[in-house]
């Protein structure tokens, strides 16, 4: 019996499918660098270490939704511990997974490199899920991907490493920070509130 409210919440949040979804994504991954010759030229990895986490992230946020939210915030125990469980639990099974891929050249666009894109990209999923909703938390990301990853190379100047953290080499100490602080802040803003009800308005 006591097993039953985080199995209960387990299975309302799909967690396995959300697991088997993620173990997808890496394969996919994986595959994608093979196809690409990432293995000759780190440049090659450019887009699998941007649009891996950004498949992980959209998959975690869409199992943050919860049919039930007025019984979270009415529970007798506090449901911060298992968001904060949930989140985490999915942000290192995806940062454990994905780096796969991209194994070698730790100094360009390796494992490390997608650890952080994994890491800033569920931050920023997560806190839109608090601010607009688990089933459009991928929306934001998706917008701030495809821009980096389409504009960033045209670009120069030395704000570049912090707004577009998600294509720098693994040793950039500055997209660390931003992605560091981007997981940091959407994790604790969507620990804090949950995901925000669907037609919910502030």
């Amino acid at each position: 019996m006591t097993t039953s409210g985080p199995l209960l919440y387990v299975r309302s949040r799909t967690v396995p499918r959300t697991v088997a979804a993620l173990a997808a994504t890496a394969a996919l991954a994986v595959w994608a660098a093979h196809e690409l010759d990432a293995y000759l030229d780190p440049d090659r990895r450019v887009p699998v270490i941007a649009l891996a986490p950004l498949f992980a992230a959209a998959v975690i946020g869409t199992s943050l939704y919860t049919a039930s939210e007025e019984l979270d915030r009415t529970a007798v125990r506090p449901w911060w511990r298992r968001r904060l469980v949930h989140l985490l639990t999915l942000t290192a099974l995806a940062a454990a997974l994905l780096p796969w891929a991209v194994l070698g050249h730790a100094s360009f666009f390796g494992p490390s490199a997608m650890i952080r894109n994994t890491l800033g990209c569920t931050g920023l999923t997560a806190a839109a899920a608090a601010l607009l909703g688990a089933r459009l938390s991928w929306l934001p990301v998706f917008g701030y991907v495809s821009a980096v990853y389409l504009g960033a190379s045209a670009l120069r100047g030395n704000s570049v490493p912090l707004w577009a953290w998600l294509v720098q080499p693994a040793a950039e100490r500055g997209a660390w920070v931003v992605a560091l602080v981007a997981f940091g802040v959407g994790g604790v803003l969507y620990v804090l509130r949950g995901a925000r009800a669907e037609g919910a308005r502030d």
